[in-house]
């Protein structure tokens, strides 16, 4: 194995109640069986369909050509409309940045890459990037499902009533299912409800049931 390879984990969750440091483990173990060292790990909180997501931006911002990003599934990397996506792939292409997906058996070449194999890198760096978009686009449909789903639940709620007791909780709860459903993550609906995390969830958890 290449000592020159470095290794960045890249671990995300959507939500503050959510551990984004679940799929360290995995990383780990992946890395040590290819006969390397995640030499940096980057955490962060944040919806993958928030394209200024810190800790990524600085992973990319820290990198050199031929690091990895390593990442447990795709849709942990990104979640973007496309404009947004094309976007983050020019700054990982700028970066020289190759990513490495559990998920995608074909990006894992990426962990013995070695000198001297210029032209087999090149084809499994275009077959990844078609497979990356791929991949992109389903994990983006993804999350407009949820979202679409999400508004229906509440338009089903609205008109079943399902929202009792006091009516300022009444409308905190409107407010927070109609903030969610135009992309905000749940931490930024939080903020914007004036309400908790935790609140969120149980509102939006009492939508899905519905």
């Amino acid at each position: 194995m290449s000592p020159q390879i470095f290794v960045r984990g890249y671990l995300r969750a959507s939500t503050n109640d959510q551990d984004a440091n679940r799929a360290r483990i995995v990383l780990k173990r992946f890395a040590d069986e290819h006969g390397v060292r995640v030499a940096a790990w980057y955490t962060e909180n944040a919806s993958g369909a928030q394209a200024d997501r810190f800790e990524l931006l600085r992973l990319l911002a820290d990198s050199g050509p031929g690091d990895v990003l390593l990442i447990e599934q795709v849709d942990r990397l990104t979640r973007l409309a496309r404009a947004d996506w094309e976007s983050l792939k020019v700054a990982i292409q700028q970066a020289g940045v190759r990513i490495v997906a559990l998920d995608l058996p074909t990006s894992h070449a990426a962990m013995r890459a070695t000198g001297g194999e210029d032209f087999t890198a090149r084809m499994l760096d275009a077959v990844n990037d078609m497979l990356l978009d791929m991949l992109a686009a389903v994990a983006r449909k993804d999350y407009e499902d949820r979202r679409r789903r999400q508004a229906e639940g509440i338009e089903k709620a609205k008109s079943r009533g399902v929202y009792k007791g006091r009516p300022s909780d009444s409308a905190l709860h409107l407010r927070v299912a109609e903030i969610r459903t135009k992309g905000f993550s749940i931490r930024k609906t939080a903020e914007l409800a004036g309400c908790s995390p935790s609140t969120v969830q149980r509102v939006l958890s009492s939508i899905d049931n519905n």
